[in-house]
């Protein structure tokens, strides 16, 4: 299961950014009133097969901090959508999913795949 970081504010957006030079990040927007949302989160932490040093990993509720949502998708030019997954990777949206097309297994490929730090 992935080790979740909160985000609250739109200064984690931009800590994410920098740290996405070292290695990929992942961000889970998730709706706390929606159903489906809450069936993609369990699905991706039953098949998550990434450890720490791979990934971090960001969670955000979007009904909350509704501010750092939609910064997110202006930051990184992706259309909002509940639940989303994004992977950053050098400050910029390298993937990007939603609603039951997030899969754990497609988000490990394209995490090994990338060539984060290795320039």
């Amino acid at each position: 299961m992935p080790n979740w970081t909160s985000l609250t504010e739109l200064d984690d957006i931009r800590a994410l950014d920098e740290l996405s030079a070292q290695k990929p990040c992942l961000i889970y927007k998730h709706s706390t009133r929606c159903a489906i949302s809450s069936l993609a989160k369990t699905r991706l932490e039953g098949g998550w097969k990434l450890d720490e040093s791979e990934v971090e990993s960001y969670y955000l509720d979007l009904i909350t901090y509704r501010p750092v949502s939609n910064y997110i998708a202006d930051h990184y030019g992706i259309q909002h959508e509940s639940p989303q997954v994004l992977i950053i990777s050098e400050g910029r949206c390298i993937y990007n999913s939603s609603h039951l097309g997030i899969s754990a297994r497609e988000i490990a490929q394209i995490i090994r795949e990338s060539k984060v730090g290795e320039s």
